[in-house]
């Protein structure tokens, strides 16, 4: 077979294929061989007709149909494999020349993965943040547990700081116009907490329950939103009941509420090693993302507008999912950041797809060249861990899937390359 692969840019490919009479003779056996079972002559038994007699029985459109389909696709294949060709799109298919079974000449072009260059993988300057433990992590763990399992009476009195102010609120611009997400109804405020934007708690110390109030706050410098950042927004707002919040004193008693502690000190140890968890599992987070940055940034290629296709309606339907467990729809999620939808995706999706697209090219190329390979026992391995932890019927199912398999085999691959980035360093 002649191939000859010319790039109209890096990720577009023509792939100009000839097959020798030789090898057509072989699809055509195999295409005859396939089709056999269906063609019934009388006086031979099912299966047992000859090849020349099947190929007469057979109408002869049907069998050039699936004979340059054979042809096409075992051609492309091989194309693949010989020239290391990666296609990230099914093939257009272009028949220049047919002799029945004979000849074929034909041209394809799809999208393909492009050339990469990577740098030098090996010598990596991205390093990992030692983690250590201090007296206020544990100590605002105590604080949260003190909170959890602290006694809550319900008070006539003014609120005053360490109280839980049931609030309603609603804030409103200079002009009178609602703002969004400054109000609520019910509202569990813990006075003193520093939760709400300064200035506002202040004001609410001091109202007693059925009570209402307005007040102007100007918004931080700094604030998330930026149409708030420095805005007087005047609140008003009603307090519903005060809870008078009577936290417990920190003892071996309290100890032995949280957990199986007999004493203060074993509780402290555990929150110590709990929290250095925490802290060790972020920064090796942290650590990987770097690495696969100064991949990205020292490596050269092109991304294929098929992937970023993919992905970048991947990376809108995970935002969208986040703020529906946010309580807002997608539109509200983009009124927050004051952009609009074409604005969104250009500036802040686009570049997210083609960052995960590179990143994924780059550690499976990287992959290649050091031979990091996954066998089916790891990927049967991962599959059982998966299922132990979701016992759903139909979920288990899924994790059988042909393509949760391949899924799952990536994802154990890409983390055996972290893992060599990480010792080879």
């Amino acid at each position: 077979m002649k191939i000859q692969v010319t790039r109209e840019k890096d990720t577009k490919a023509k792939i100009d294929l000839s097959a020798s009479p030789e090898e057509l003779a072989q699809v055509k056996k195999k295409v005859l061989q396939r089709l056999a079972p269906t063609v019934k002559v009388a006086g031979f038994r099912d299966g047992k007709v000859p090849m020349e007699v099947v190929e007469k029985n057979i109408p002869q459109d049907q069998l050039q149909s699936e004979f340059i389909n054979e042809a096409i696709n075992t051609m492309y294949i091989e194309a693949l494999r010989e020239e290391r060709i990666r296609p990230v799109s099914q093939p257009q298919a272009n028949v220049k020349a047919f002799v029945p079974y004979t000849q074929l000449d034909v041209e394809l072009e799809l999208e393909v993965v492009g050339e990469i260059k990577l740098g030098d993988y090996k010598k990596l300057k991205s390093k990992r943040e030692e983690q250590k433990i201090e007296k206020k992590d544990i100590d605002s763990v105590i604080d949260n547990l003190k909170t959890r399992l602290a006694e809550k009476s319900e008070v006539k009195r003014a609120a005053k700081n360490g109280d839980e102010a049931w609030i309603d609120f609603k804030g409103v611009d200079t002009k009178g116009k609602p703002v969004q997400g400054a109000d609520g109804k019910d509202y569990p405020l813990a006075l003193g907490s520093g939760t709400f934007i300064p200035g506002f708690e202040e004001e609410v110390v001091g109202m007693k329950p059925g009570e209402t109030k307005d007040f102007t706050v100007t918004f931080p410098k700094d604030y998330g939103q930026k149409s708030l950042q420095n805005a007087k927004v005047t609140f008003t707002v009603t307090v519903n009941k005060v809870n008078e919040v009577k936290e417990p004193k920190v003892d071996d008693e309290f100890a032995a509420k949280v957990g199986p502690f007999k004493t203060v000190d074993e509780m402290k140890s555990d929150i110590e090693k709990q929290v250095l968890s925490e802290k060790q599992q972020r920064a090796e987070r942290e650590y990987e993302n770097d690495i696969v940055n100064e991949l990205i940034d020292g490596a050269k290629l092109s991304v294929p507008e098929t992937l970023v296709e993919e992905q970048k309606q991947a990376v809108l339907q995970e935002v969208r999912q986040s703020a529906v467990q946010r309580g807002m729809s997608f539109e509200d999620y983009l009124k927050q950041r004051e952009m609009s939808e074409d604005d969104f995706i250009k500036k802040e999706v686009l570049p997210e797809a083609e960052k995960r697209i590179k990143a994924g090219l780059v550690l499976s190329e990287i992959g290649d060249i050091e031979g990091i390979s996954v066998n089916d026992d790891e990927i049967d391995a991962r599959v059982f861990i998966l299922k132990s932890q979701y016992p759903d019927e139909q979920m288990q199912a899924q994790l059988d899937n042909p393509d949760a398999r391949r899924e799952i085999a990536q994802r154990i691959r890409t983390e055996k390359v972290l893992q060599f980035l990480k010792n080879t360093k």
